[in-house]
């Protein structure tokens, strides 16, 4: 979904799937080309990673139709990755309104609810048709899931979760995000469903580029 698309969620589920996930036969047949289907940051982008991993980066967006279609597909793909690779969910704000939601990310990261409850929320938004645009309606929903309302308050008013709010907002201008879902290498390349031709083809572009990033290339 690009930044211009946002606002306009009516696209149906099935649509956002065809999407994602159709093959480009053209693009099938042809190795990625950097400028076509990734880009080379320059300046590169901050990672966080230590010594010996390399980072991959999901930029996202709860309300988001096509982050919500990718999600099992990526989730499939995080399942076989390599022990060297590590996977960063990084929550976008295209604008001030997707700030509750970056914060709701941070916090169940923070509390270790993460896997617990990360698809829930997709679920909720998208299947349920629950509005989790409020800090309020997100913690009215944490709590009916058994999530101890004081705590999670806590967390998500922290310094810590500020703090990764504002440092996801500079990665995502870093790797210069146009739409999501959308996915970055090692701080140094860029793709998405618009370049690769769709989300399947981007993960295998991704592919591509992480034998670079562990040549040394």
């Amino acid at each position: 979904m690009k930044r211009r698309e946002f606002t306009q969620l009516t696209t149906g589920a099935a649509l956002a799937s065809a999407t994602l996930l159709g093959t480009s036969v053209h693009a099938q047949a042809s190795k990625p080309k950097a400028g076509t289907d990734y880009q080379v940051l320059d300046p590169r982008a901050a990672v966080e990673a230590g010594a010996g991993k390399i980072e991959v980066v999901e930029f996202f967006w709860y309300s988001c139709p096509h982050c919500n279609a990718f999600e099992p597909t990526l989730q499939a793909w995080i399942a076989k990755l390599p022990k060297d690779v590590v996977l960063r969910r990084v929550p976008v704000a295209f604008q001030d309104s997707f700030v509750p939601q970056q914060r709701l990310y941070f916090t169940l990261e923070a509390m270790g609810l993460v896997e617990k409850l990360h698809a829930k929320v997709f679920a909720a938004i998208h299947v349920e048709k629950k509005n989790l645009a409020s800090g309020e309606a997100i913690l009215e929903w944490v709590g009916q899931q058994g999530v101890d309302k004081a705590k999670f308050v806590q967390q998500y008013n922290s310094f810590t979760v500020v703090t990764k709010v504002t440092k996801a907002t500079q990665l995502q201008n870093a790797y210069k995000v146009e739409g999501v879902p959308a996915l970055g290498v090692a701080g140094r390349y860029y793709t998405d469903g618009s370049m690769a031709g769709n989300m399947q083809r981007a993960l295998q572009v991704v592919d591509t580029l992480v034998p670079d990033v562990r040549a040394g290339r």
